[in-house]
């Protein structure tokens, strides 16, 4: 898309000026960056250049006109808030009228940079800023559709806000923008998945979410991704946290083609404690990089990162957790864990546990393992009359559980758990 076609299309959302000149320029500056480094991973080599055409859809009236796997994903009733894109477009939106009357926002980021003006322009991009490099320029010029959740200081939402990225045809922009706002002593919990309808869907996912959760607040985000083989997911998600505010994050990489997230979290304030989990299934040919990362900023700031990773036939995956203590940040704890299970002799994992400490008066310490399934465990359990194959699967559900049962929607839940079951080979 050229600079004239892209002025076109923003104004013919009635975007604000502020916005199109923003996009304009992360587009020219898109044609000047380089393209994200990735830790042992060669992106060039990856489908990641064509960004697609904007498709128009129309607004659902209810959800019975929402295909079967969004029906299966969404908690009926809606008790807090739901929102759904369909390719480009956001098609429906639901928020409960009692979160609405305490003045909680739950809208596309389209509409939001109309009516809430202020608050999308003060936040919008300033977690992930578009001179970071070609693909987060790129996204910042392009984005359509995605979701902005506003949730006014004290305000504390009890039921899950659910948003559905949904993409079934070739070749289109998909490419959602969540913007997560939470005032001072605010409780919310988001939830999303990320959906290819078909097998053969092949586009380029640039996705980003920013979180920026004030101080004293609470702040879950649960993010599932199950993209088609032929869909390559770049998401890039980052958190802001103040003082004594909290974040965690449970992330769940079902996808089928190449991947590559970055969740990181940046530990502003004293006290501010970030919680990062991460799953991953690996199969095919599959090439693949997880990264968590916590920045330090805050006196007495606690960060925590765990990713449990399978790897199947001859898939590939990168992990990378780096923890980042800056000076002056005292009295902070950084802990994480990355564990890789190899189910096949050409499956590789690669586990990179990095400290990067720049103050004394603190504790900090990392644990990474790679192998195959536990003989001892296999053993154990086969004499209990278990087969080996029920065995193998025992131990490898129970390598997982533990981040799975952290899912807060039972739906999304259930469905995680199927496509673990289906990665595994057992559906």
């Amino acid at each position: 898309m050229n600079v004239d076609d892209l002025r076109a299309w923003s104004s013919a959302k009635d975007e604000p000026r502020w916005l199109i000149e923003r996009r304009v320029h992360a587009l020219e500056l898109a044609g000047t960056l380089k393209l994200p480094k990735v830790e042992k991973i060669n992106l060039e080599k990856w489908d990641i250049y064509e960004s697609g055409d904007y498709k128009d859809e129309n607004a659902w009236s209810s959800l019975e006109e929402a295909p079967g796997v969004v029906q299966g994903l969404v908690a009926s009733p809606v008790k807090g808030g739901l929102i759904v894109q369909f390719n480009s477009d956001v098609v429906y939106t639901k928020l409960s009228e009692g979160l609405a009357a305490q003045g909680v926002i739950l809208t596309d980021l389209h509409t939001a940079a109309k009516e809430h003006e202020e608050l999308v322009q003060r936040y919008l991009f300033q977690a992930v800023k578009p001179e970071e490099h070609r693909l987060s320029a790129a996204h910042s010029a392009l984005w359509s559709g995605g979701v902005f959740l506003y949730v006014p200081d004290g305000v504390e939402v009890e039921a899950p806000i659910q948003a559905i990225f949904l993409n079934d045809t070739s070749g289109v922009c998909f490419a959602p923008h969540v913007l997560i706002v939470a005032g001072s002593n605010s409780k919310i919990t988001y939830v999303d998945n990320c959906v290819s309808s078909r097998d053969d869907v092949k586009v380029l996912h640039n996705g980003v979410t920013e979180v920026f959760a004030g101080a004293g607040s609470k702040v879950q985000v649960a993010s599932v991704h199950q993209l088609a083989a032929t869909t390559t997911d770049f998401t890039q998600r980052r958190a802001v946290v103040l003082a004594d505010g909290g974040v965690e994050w449970i992330i769940g990489e079902m996808n089928n083609g190449y991947t590559a997230s970055d969740t990181k979290t940046l530990l502003q304030g004293n006290g501010a404690v970030s919680d990062n989990k991460v799953i991953a299934i690996g199969t095919g040919n599959q090439k693949s990089s997880y990264t968590t990362q916590a920045q330090h900023f805050g006196k007495s700031s606690v960060s925590q990162m765990i990713t449990r990773a399978v790897m199947l036939e001859e898939a590939t995956a990168i992990i990378n957790g780096i923890t980042k203590i800056e000076k002056g940040a005292t009295h902070c704890d950084g802990q994480q864990t990355e564990r890789v299970l190899m189910l096949s002799p050409k499956a590789r994992g690669d586990a990179n546990p990095i400290l990067l400490i720049d103050e004394d008066d603190v504790t900090a310490g990392h644990a990474a393992s790679v192998g195959q399934v536990n003989a001892e465990q296999i053993y154990y359990l086969m004499s209990r009359g278990i087969s080996r194959s029920e065995a193998e699967h025992l131990v490898i559900f129970g390598f997982l559980a533990p981040i799975i049962s952290e899912i807060p929607l039972e739906g999304v839940r259930s469905r995680l758990k199927d496509l673990v079951e289906s990665k595994l080979g057992r559906s």
